[in-house]
């Protein structure tokens, strides 16, 4: 078993704190940006807009993983709240809402200049494991989203929240959604599935929501919302809806 107990601050200095969750984020994203430049992106019109579009997508990120969160786990409470909305700083972010956010953007700046959608979509789904990575050790260190109760010989203890040994199904899903589906994309885009713009959106939505729907078993669901249809938690019946979609996407892209 091993004892998590962690500061959720990286440093500080003077009154202004570093928060490994927010070092992860910009991480991912520095990560990301030198990845697609240096090795994925050969266009350079595609190239050019880059820098651009970074922009665009933090944005994006932002705004749609914490109003996913405020919608879909937490609406009773900042509806009670309003203005702790804003208050990112004190954890709340969903994936699927910051995917929403990404693909909306996206289109936009796409249709902008005049590029086709799943141009950039296709960039983003090749480099966000790098940042699902970063996040989830960003979650485990910060206590957030433990797992379930288990007695296995890799279980861990999370001082902050209680005593019980529990599956550390952050690093589950850093494997899975991060480091497995980076080389599993990464062997698609090697085999020329960029070609055909969206095929690596759709594989990308497969195949995280494949990896989701199984590690969330090991996860504890959210205390406010807990089980639903099926004795599923929210985050499989998302991942479910994004299965279907990433499957007819794919399907109609490689019968165009």
């Amino acid at each position: 078993m091993f004892i998590n107990n962690f500061d959720p601050v990286a440093f500080q200095i003077l009154s202004l704190e570093f928060r490994w969750y927010s070092l992860a984020y910009i991480i991912g994203i520095i990560l990301g940006w030198v990845y697609c430049k240096k090795k994925l992106i050969k266009d350079q019109h595609i190239l050019g807009l880059f820098d651009d579009f970074i922009t665009y997508l933090i944005i994006g990120l932002i705004l749609g993983g914490r109003l996913g969160y405020v919608l879909f786990y937490n609406l009773k409470y900042y509806l009670e709240n309003p203005f702790e909305i804003l208050m990112v700083w004190n954890g709340g972010m969903s994936f699927h809402g910051g995917l929403i956010g990404v693909i909306l953007v996206s289109q936009f700046f796409s249709s902008k200049h005049k590029v086709n959608h799943f141009v950039f979509l296709d960039l983003v789904a090749l480099t966000a494991p790098i940042g699902i990575f970063f996040g989830r050790i960003a979650n485990f260190i910060n206590s957030e989203l433990i797992g379930r109760a288990t007695d296995l010989p890799w279980s861990v203890q999370f001082i902050l929240i209680d005593d019980i040994k529990r599956h550390p199904s952050q690093l589950y899903e850093a494997f899975f959604e991060g480091i497995i589906l980076f080389l599993l994309l990464g062997y698609f885009f090697r085999k020329n599935f960029l070609q055909s713009p969206g095929k690596i959106s759709a594989l990308f939505l497969i195949f995280y929501s494949l990896f989701r729907f199984f590690v969330e078993f090991f996860r504890s669901p959210d205390p406010q919302i807990g089980y639903l249809i099926l004795n599923l938690t929210l985050g499989q019946l998302i991942s479910v809806l994004f299965l279907i979609t990433g499957t007819i996407l794919f399907y109609l892209k490689n019968n165009e």
